[in-house]
């Protein structure tokens, strides 16, 4: 099956970075709800659930971020525009997130914010998961790593953003 490039590019970062990590092939999904149905021997919690939004201060202060939390929780926009240090926050629109990402869907993008040139903000809550899994850049394709190398590999900000 013919993948979005991003699957390739997330697997040779976790090969060259010696991680432990399994892949999965699955009917497409959108929601994290449905992927945590056919991800056999993963819950929800262990989601990790990758959001674009726009971050404003003025329109010259602008920008858009990545934001990394478990599957089962929703962040809270008060903590958000705190950890931002911006007034306004919106989600990112499918075309936004599909130009900033080179055509992944929503729904597939990865937490790998690094590639996109996105800052990362993700929730100390994900890291209460050994492992965490994720559609890594195509929604019919998972991927399951350590919490630990995700950090490693993505060097994220901490926040409590949930």
């Amino acid at each position: 099956m013919e993948y979005h490039p991003v699957v390739e590019k997330i697997k040779n970062i976790l090969v060259a970075g010696d991680c432990w990590f399994e892949m999965f092939e699955h009917e497409p999904v959108r929601t994290s709800e449905e992927a945590a149905k056919i991800r056999t021997g993963y819950n929800l919690h262990q989601g990790a659930k990758a959001i674009i939004i726009r971050v404003k201060n003025s329109e010259s202060d602008k920008r858009f971020v990545m934001l990394v939390f478990p599957a089962d929780l929703k962040f809270d926009d008060s903590k958000v525009k705190t950890a931002t240090n911006t007034k306004n926050i919106r989600f990112a629109s499918e075309q936004e997130v599909s130009s900033i990402t080179g055509g992944v869907e929503v729904g597939g993008v990865p937490p790998f914010g690094n590639l996109f040139d996105l800052e990362v903000i993700t929730d100390n809550k994900l890291f209460e998961n050994e492992k965490i899994i994720f559609n890594a850049g195509d929604r019919g394709f998972s991927i399951a790593m350590k919490s630990a190398d995700f950090k490693k590999l993505v060097k994220p900000k901490l926040a409590e953003i949930v």
